[in-house]
């Protein structure tokens, strides 16, 4: 019923968007002031060949993979503030009169007029989304995801040190960051690269102020900002029982169901290890399937819609022989919400 809905409305809005909206001095006006809110906010863009400077005597040290990770996120980041500053200006111009308006600056006005990310329409020709990251939010939540996206890069690029916990939902390809995991761990160990995957394990840390600053868990990494859909994680004082120690972090908790009204409950701290093969693992196209009882193979996407928003399963621990349940319950890990 809620895809139904969300179709409806979202074709109404492809069929409908702009119609008049450029038409009225009350229209005009409200796309000038989002336009200069837009363009005010707009963050300056990375220096890249400073950052190159920066990170190449890095590259050859452990840590390299990470920084790899870093320079290539703020590439990214560049030519999607590229895009957005660019055709803002554009579409400026034309208001003003001193550029013609042209279909891609129409389109932009459109989707910006009914609060859209620029792109999220098939037919328009302007287009944000082309270079940034798959989501479904209205665009002033966008907007200020982007804001923090960049912020936090900033502080990563800064000093080209890994966080303490990275905030994995913000980067443009979270794959390539659990690939670096894995080549940290297959140089400093000297594992083959094609013999390594990740587990993933819950910690007792809520918050990313519970992390010890500078401090890294073995053969893996610190991340947040996932929230589980259909069931959720079942912590504190409920998990006395399903209490352990991996490498040295303290881990809880075990999937449960939902409470009612709490679709999207956000996940503790979470460790990414790196670890070998085994040889009980199956390997399938999104990743090894691990067939121990205890353990729930969760998919974890960029987006609700799923889909070709896959980027890995994650390890979650279950009552023994409960995975069934929980497969048929459609549960997963989400990077972001809707809204």
């Amino acid at each position: 019923m809620t895809n139904k809905t969300e179709t409806l409305f979202g074709t109404i809005l492809k069929i409908s968007a702009g119609s008049g909206a450029g038409g009225s001095s009350a229209g005009n006006s409200s796309l000038r002031s989002t336009l200069d809110d837009l363009l005010g906010k707009c963050p300056h863009k990375f220096d890249l060949n400073t950052l190159a400077e920066r990170a190449k005597p890095l590259l050859t040290e452990s840590h390299g993979p990470y920084v790899v990770v870093a320079t290539q996120e703020c590439s990214r980041m560049n030519k999607l503030l590229q895009v957005i500053a660019d055709s803002l200006a554009e579409l400026k111009k034309g208001l003003n009169g001193q550029l013609n308006m042209s279909l891609p600056m129409e389109h932009l006005a459109e989707a910006i007029s009914i609060g859209q990310v620029p792109g999220r329409n098939p037919f328009h020709t302007a287009s944000w989304e082309r270079s940034a990251w798959p989501s479904k939010k209205g665009l002033a939540s966008w907007f200020m995801d982007l804001l923090q996206r960049n912020s936090e890069l900033r502080n990563w690029s800064d000093g080209l040190i890994l966080p303490s916990a990275l905030w994995l939902p913000g980067l443009f390809n979270p794959t390539a960051f659990l690939t670096a995991i894995k080549q940290v761990t297959a140089r400093s160990k000297n594992l083959p690269l094609d013999k390594m995957s990740t587990e993933t394990f819950v910690t007792k840390m809520r918050k990313v102020e519970e992390v010890p600053a500078g401090k890294y868990p073995e053969d893996g990494a610190f991340i947040y900002g996932l929230f589980m859909e259909g069931a959720r994680w079942l912590s504190g004082e409920d998990a006395e029982a399903h209490q352990y120690q991996v490498s040295g972090t303290d881990c809880e908790g075990i999937l449960s169901e939902s409470k009612l009204k709490e679709l999207l409950p956000l996940m503790p701290i979470m460790y990414v290890k790196a670890v070998t093969v085994q040889d009980t693992w199956k390997p399938t196209a999104v990743g090894y399937m691990r067939g121990e009882p205890d353990l729930y193979n969760c998919p974890v996407y960029t987006t609700s819609e799923r889909g070709g928003t896959f980027v890995t399963l994650a390890t979650l621990k279950i009552q023994p022989d409960t995975a069934h349940k929980w497969v048929l319950g459609g549960v997963c890990l989400l990077m972001q919400t809707d809204a």
